[in-house]
């Protein structure tokens, strides 16, 4: 299986990206806010439960996605503090097991743009971050580094494209299969 890691800071574009790419190759998509939103209904945001709980269905999902034999996955994530330093070491020693690739795509956008996307009403849909001064003040404390994730086989200015046109371009960069659509 090859699990497609597609990465960005909040309002870049990833689910948007994401569900075109899903369409243009019939790829799963596993977008990260299901798990936070499940977790929500029990847990406080980066409660203990909440981190553990995450880290643990985000890991069971590539492992049985990978088990079912699908042919590729694709994953949205943003890097934030809450996540332990050990999820991508884990992530990556999951699929090793099982013999998966994985690909990390960075989705980027200048942050005038990325703050206006914030006030979209679809960010609501998964509760998504919605506050331009909570941003910042987690943007500026650098709760959004994700210095611990590998340089990306390709990263996209989302502000210079549409998702289709981004879809597109990570198919061709990673050699995507599109026969299954």
């Amino acid at each position: 299986m090859k699990l497609i890691f597609l990465y960005g800071l909040p309002a870049t574009g990833k689910l948007s990206v994401a569900q075109e790419l899903a369409a243009m190759t019939g790829y799963k998509l596993f977008h990260n806010h299901l798990t936070v939103d499940l977790l929500l209904s029990v847990f406080d945001f980066g409660s203990p439960g909440f981190v553990a709980l995450r880290e643990e269905i985000w890991l069971s999902v590539f492992d049985q996605a990978s088990l079912s034999q699908l042919p590729a996955l694709i994953f949205t994530f943003a890097p934030e503090p809450t996540v332990r330093p050990s999820f991508l070491p884990n992530t990556l020693n999951t699929t090793a097991q099982r013999g998966d690739e994985v690909e990390f795509v960075e989705l980027v956008c200048p942050l005038s743009e990325l703050k206006r996307r914030l006030n979209s009403p679809s960010r609501l849909q998964y509760r998504k971050l919605t506050s331009e001064m909570l941003f910042d003040q987690i943007h500026t404390a650098g709760g959004f580094e994700g210095s611990f994730l590998p340089k990306p086989r390709i990263s996209i200015d989302t502000s210079l494209c549409t998702p289709p046109q981004a879809a597109a371009k990570i198919a061709e960069v990673l050699a995507l299969d599109l026969s299954l659509t």
